[in-house]
């Protein structure tokens, strides 16, 4: 039971920092504050994006890839198209890649993949359509060939 609560723990997280960026990249880019209020509505508008963007229901859709050894950064390149492809399928609220943060190495901490996809959904019927939506399954099999493991972990907020 604390494992499954450190990774819904860890979900929340990655997808509050994931979301919270994006959102506070937008209204940082939409308001002009002198740098004292800055702090005070940054926390703001974070603490209201959490609440809008975060809720019970929410359908998080976290994807970790592990390239093959040996490819060139050419192919590794190439690879990152995919990522782009999955943006034009349907259904998403929400699409973030990333790679391993270089946190402090711990015995619970796996940082050995090499990028990770985080997409949010509002419902099941979204994450559904998605999942079998013809562009996801040709991308998935153009792309297949540039990794050895993928691992995919979906939650339900609560």
């Amino acid at each position: 039971m604390k494992r499954k609560h450190f990774i819904t723990t860890i979900l929340v997280g990655a997808s509050s920092g994931a979301l919270l960026s994006s959102c506070a990249n937008e209204s940082a880019g939409s308001k002009s504050e002198t740098p004292s209020d800055s702090s005070q509505s940054n926390t703001e508008s974070q603490t209201q994006v959490q609440s809008d963007e975060l809720h019970a229901g929410l359908i998080v859709h976290s994807v970790y890839f592990w390239l093959k050894e040996g490819i060139t950064a050419e192919e590794e390149k190439e690879f990152l198209v995919f990522f782009d492809e999955l943006r034009k399928v349907p259904g998403p609220k929400a699409l973030e890649i990333g790679k391993p943060a270089p946190t402090t190495p711990r015995p619970v901490v796996d940082n050995s993949f090499s990028y990770f996809l985080l997409v949010t959904f509002n419902n099941m019927d979204e994450i559904n359509t998605y999942e079998n939506h013809p562009d996801h399954l040709a991308a998935s099999e153009k792309f297949s060939k540039y990794w050895s493991k993928v691992e995919v972990k979906d939650a339900i907020l609560m």
